[in-house]
């Protein structure tokens, strides 16, 4: 079982690898919403540090034509789930990670500044692995326990906040099954 504790914003006994992609919040210990995006470098394909580099802004563009589109691109998010369900973490959750962009939730604009963004690594184009809604039903219960005002009906996807804009975490992430899981747990 997954055992996952957060000391001073960090997961401890997981991968970090720290972004410079970030801001403190405008608000200090305002997180109220947890968005779940899914990314893949190169677009479908899994594996490798591509993500990683990515996120710390050292991304190579001569090693794909995609990087090229995306070189001048500054993002992060808090934590990626990785195809075996491993977790990263590239911002500490007490800061601002840069990955919602232009967004809205129930009228109040700029997510960024109160929420906590998960990556998991895929694409609309083929289902999450089991691993991956384990890892994440566990990261988000344990994020529920630290930072209470994410809630249930506070779990968004990115197309949730930026409609019209972005489609993930897309057509083959199981809501449902998600959800499930996070409510055994509790």
């Amino acid at each position: 079982m997954l055992d996952l504790t957060i000391q001073h914003g960090w997961l401890s006994q997981q991968k970090q690898c720290p972004s410079p992609h970030f801001d403190p919040r405008p608000v200090a210990g305002d997180i109220s919403l947890l968005v779940i995006h899914y990314i893949s470098l190169p677009p479908e394909e899994f594996g490798g540090d591509f993500i990683d580099r990515f996120f710390q802004g050292t991304l190579d563009p001569t090693r794909h034509p995609y990087f090229e589109e995306i070189k001048d691109l500054r993002v992060s998010a808090h934590c990626l789930i990785n195809r075996q369900g491993k977790i990263t973490q590239y911002v500490n959750f007490e800061d601002m990670a840069w990955h919602a962009g232009l967004s809205n939730f129930e009228g109040r604009e700029k997510c960024n500044e109160f929420s906590i963004g998960i990556e998991l690594e895929g694409s609309n184009n083929q289902p999450f692995t089991d691993a991956q809604y384990h890892t994440l039903a566990r990261l988000t219960h344990c994020l529920m326990a630290n930072y209470p005002q994410i809630t249930p009906n506070r779990i968004v996807g990115h197309s949730d906040i930026s409609p019209g804009r972005k489609i993930d975490p897309g057509q083959y992430f199981d809501w449902q099954r998600y959800r499930g899981m996070l409510s055994n747990l509790r």
